[in-house]
């Protein structure tokens, strides 16, 4: 008797897990996302004609992201929209801001806030763009960017982001919107274990 598919719309069958992409100058892009991001270099090495450094900020994850050589150096746009990192709040946010801004191999830093979420935006040493954001408890369309200015007190950044929020049409809790998104992805409820 065969099985039948398995479904993938479950809950933890398919799990976003970590992501590769190339680059020029492996030990610039490698000392980057371990001395300004944090991230630990769990190994190294050759598979053939490229080099591979593995680097986590989950020790439960051999690996987030993958730095690989043999990015052209006749690329003349990264082709990585953006990489997002997830924090849990305002103070948290702000001391990347710092250790970024303090960076000289950082370009385009922003903040700003899409209602939904309080980021920053940066480039890495080859152009690559990150997002480092806090997600706040309410859901809002997209896209949405209002610049946002990070030396204000807390209750002032999240009360702007909550006016934001609400002056958009769709406007709801984060927890309506995911038991909606947890519905239209074939979930029985959002509570539901794998």
């Amino acid at each position: 008797m065969t099985q039948p598919p398995p479904n993938l719309r479950q809950r933890g069958s398919l799990v976003f897990s970590h992501m590769g992409f190339y680059v020029r100058d492996l030990e610039r892009m490698a000392r980057f996302y371990q001395d300004v991001l944090c991230f630990t270099e769990t190994d190294r090495g050759d598979l053939g004609a490229v080099q591979l450094v593995f680097l986590s900020r989950d020790p439960a994850e051999h690996h987030q992201i993958v730095l690989a050589s043999g990015r052209p150096a006749d690329l003349t746009f990264s082709v990585i929209n953006q990489i997002s990192l997830r924090v849990p709040d305002l103070p948290t946010l702000r001391l990347v801001r710092d250790r970024v801004a303090a960076d000289s191999d950082v370009t385009d830093l922003m903040c700003a806030t899409h209602g939904n979420a309080v980021s920053i935006y940066f480039r890495d040493p080859e152009g690559n763009r990150l997002e480092v954001f806090m997600d706040m408890p309410w859901y809002c369309e997209q896209p949405l960017r209002e610049p946002v200015d990070l030396d204000q007190p807390d209750e002032v950044i999240l009360a702007r982001a909550e006016a934001i929020a609400r002056s958009r049409p769709r406007f709801q809790s984060r927890a309506q919107w995911q038991a909606d998104m947890a519905r239209r992805m074939g979930y029985s409820s959002c509570n539901e274990e794998a």
